[in-house]
C-alpha cells in the first residue's frame, strides 16, 4: 500500500460518512482552488483532513523495552510480567496533606524495574490481585530517577496498567528462576529457589528511628551443597505455613545480595514472596525446659528438648508460659511449628504433666570437640579461662554494636563463646575460674576458619554450683 492510499484509509476510518470517490472529488476541487503546480494529491488530502477535523498524523506510541529506559521519558507503554507487589503505603507531604504509594517490580526479557504508582492508581482495581509472572501493560508512564539515579518508572493520573493477555514472549517466572549457589554480589530483583536449611527463626526489634521491626531468617542450600543466610525485613508472618519442616523447597521473589558479617546474604522485605513448602496442621509438642530468658521485646523465651533428645526454642509472645519453671515439662498446642523453632501465641495453649521419660539438661550437653558449624543449638559445660571482655565494634554501616567475648574449656578442648548486642550482657557477671553451663548456643566458622560459639536469644548462662 502507497503513503497516500494509507493517508486516505486512516481518513476513511475517521469518516465512514464518506466515500473514496467523494474525497477524490475533494482533492481535484482543492487543487483547483490553490492552483495547478502548487498541491500534490497526498498534500491537497491533508488539508482536506484538516477542513473535516480529521488527523492523518500517525498517533506517538512511545513502546520500548525496560532495558531502554531513561530519565525523563514520557507517556511511554511497556509490555512486562509481575514479579512482586508491595502493600500501600501513606506518606505526608511538606505541606501536611496526604498521598498514597505503592510499589511493584516488573520485568521483560532483558532487565528488571521498579514502578511506583501514586495516589489512586495505588489502588487501581484488580492491583491486589496480580500475581508473580502475570502479564501487565503500563500505558503512558513517565520515568524519574532513584536516590542513586536508576530510572523508575511512575504511574500517575494520566497512566494505567492493566492485563496483558496470556500468552507472552516475556519470560515465564520459572524461566527466571535461577538456583542460590549462582547468586553473586551487588545483584538486585533475583528470583532464586533452594532447600530450607535449618530452622525458619522470627525476631522483633526497634530500629534507629524507634520504630517496631521484625525480621524471618533461615539459610537456603543450594545444589553445591552450600546455604547462605536469608533475612526477610518486616515479612508478614500469615504468609508463612505454620508448619514448616527442614529441607522444604524454597523460592524467593524479589531478593537482594547484601556481603554481611558472615559472607554473602541474601535480603528481601515485605514485598519479596516466600513460596515454601509446609502445612497448617498442627500437633501438640513435650518439651522439658531447659532455660528461660526474656527478649529485648518481653517475649519468653524458652529452650526445651524432645524424648528424641532434640532441642527447641520456643518464642512465647503471649506469656502463657508465666507459670512455668525451669525442669518443667510441658504439652503444647503452638501457633506456628517452623523446624526446631516453635511460636506460641494467643491461640496457643501449655500445660504442665508427669513425663520422666523426657532428656534433661545433662542428658543433652555437647562436649566442645563435637561441636560442629551448623544452624543446631548446642549446650555446653565449661570453665572460663580468660574473664569476659567487653567491646565496641563498628559495623559496615557505621552502626555501634556491643560484642563481649570470653575463652572456655572442657575436657575434650577449648572454643570462643561470644555474644553480641543485647547478649553480649549475659556473660557480665561471670569471671575466670567459674564453672558454667551455656544453653542454646550456635557453632559458627570465624575468624582464620575457627569454631567459635555465639549467644542465641534463646541462651542462658548458669554457674554450676
Amino acid at each position: 500500500m502507497s503513503e497516500f492510499d494509507s493517508l486516505l484509509a486512516r481518513l476513511l476510518e475517521q469518516r465512514p460518512d464518506l466515500t473514496r470517490a467523494q474525497i477524490d472529488e475533494m482533492i481535484q476541487k482543492k487543487k483547483e482552488k490553490i492552483g495547478a503546480g502548487y498541491l500534490t494529491d497526498q498534500g491537497a488530502l491533508f488539508l482536506i483532513a484538516s477542513d473535516l477535523g480529521a488527523s492523518l498524523n500517525e498517533q506517538l506510541k512511545v513502546e520500548m523495552g525496560l532495558k531502554d529506559l531513561y530519565v525523563g521519558a514520557k507517556e511511554i507503554t511497556l509490555a512486562t510480567r509481575v514479579m512482586n507487589v508491595y502493600p500501600v503505603k501513606q506518606f505526608s507531604r511538606k505541606d501536611g496533606s496526604q498521598f498514597l504509594l505503592r510499589t511493584m517490580t516488573v520485568y521483560d526479557g532483558d532487565s528488571r524495574a521498579q514502578v511506583k504508582l501514586w495516589d489512586e492508581k495505588a489502588n487501581l482495581p484488580g492491583i491486589e490481585t496480580l500475581k508473580p509472572g502475570d502479564l501487565v501493560k503500563i500505558i503512558k508512564a513517565y520515568v524519574k530517577s532513584d536516590m542513586k539515579g536508576n530510572p523508575i518508572i511512575n504511574v500517575g493520573s494520566g497512566s494505567n496498567i492493566e492485563p496483558n493477555g496470556t500468552t507472552s514472549t516475556i519470560p515465564s517466572l520459572d524461566d527466571i528462576t535461577d538456583d542460590v549457589s549462582n547468586v553473586k554480589e551487588n545483584q538486585q530483583n533475583l528470583v532464586v529457589t533452594g532447600i530450607l536449611d535449618g530452622n525458619l527463626r522470627t525476631s522483633e526489634f526497634t530500629n534507629f528511628k524507634g520504630e517496631p521491626g521484625r525480621s524471618l531468617q533461615f539459610r537456603l542450600k543450594g545444589k553445591d551443597g552450600n546455604s547462605i543466610r536469608v533475612v526477610l525485613w518486616n515479612k508478614d508472618p500469615s504468609t508463612v505455613p505454620k508448619v514448616v519442616t527442614s529441607g522444604a523447597k524454597t523460592r524467593l521473589i524479589g531478593v537482594k545480595t547484601k556481603v554481611g558479617q558472615m559472607g554473602l546474604e541474601l535480603h528481601g522485605d515485605e514485598g519479596t514472596v516466600l513460596e515454601i513448602d509446609g502445612a497448617t496442621d498442627i500437633q501438640p509438642i513435650v518439651v522439658r525446659v531447659l532455660s528461660i530468658s526474656k527478649s529485648d521485646s518481653g517475649n519468653s523465651m524458652i529452650l526445651g528438648t524432645t524424648k528424641d533428645k532434640k532441642l527447641v526454642s520456643i518464642t512465647d509472645t503471649a506469656l502463657v508460659t508465666n507459670s512455668i519453671t525451669l525442669g518443667d515439662v510441658i504439652e503444647c498446642m503452638p501457633s506456628k511449628v517452623y523446624g526446631k523453632s516453635i511460636m506460641l501465641e494467643t491461640d496457643s495453649f501449655v500445660r504442665k504433666i508427669d513425663d520422666s521419660t523426657i532428656s534433661t539438661l545433662a542428658d543433652i550437653r555437647t562436649k566442645i570437640k563435637d561441636v560442629k558449624p551448623s544452624e543446631s543449638l548446642y549446650c555446653v559445660e565449661a570453665i572460663i579461662l580468660k574473664t569476659p571482655e567487653k567491646k565496641e565494634i563498628q559495623t559496615k554501616t557505621g552502626e555501634t554494636v556491643l560484642l563481649s567475648e570470653t575463652f572456655i574449656e572442657d575436657d575434650t578442648g577449648q572454643i570462643w563463646l561470644k555474644g553480641w548486642r543485647s547478649q553480649a550482657r549475659l556473660l557480665e557477671q561471670f569471671t575466670q575460674g567459674e564453672i558454667i553451663t551455656v544453653t542454646a548456643v550456635n557453632a559458627k566458622a570465624g575468624l582464620e576458619g575457627r569454631i567459635e560459639l555465639f549467644l542465641t536469644s534463646h541462651s542462658s548462662i548458669t554457674r554450676k554450683n
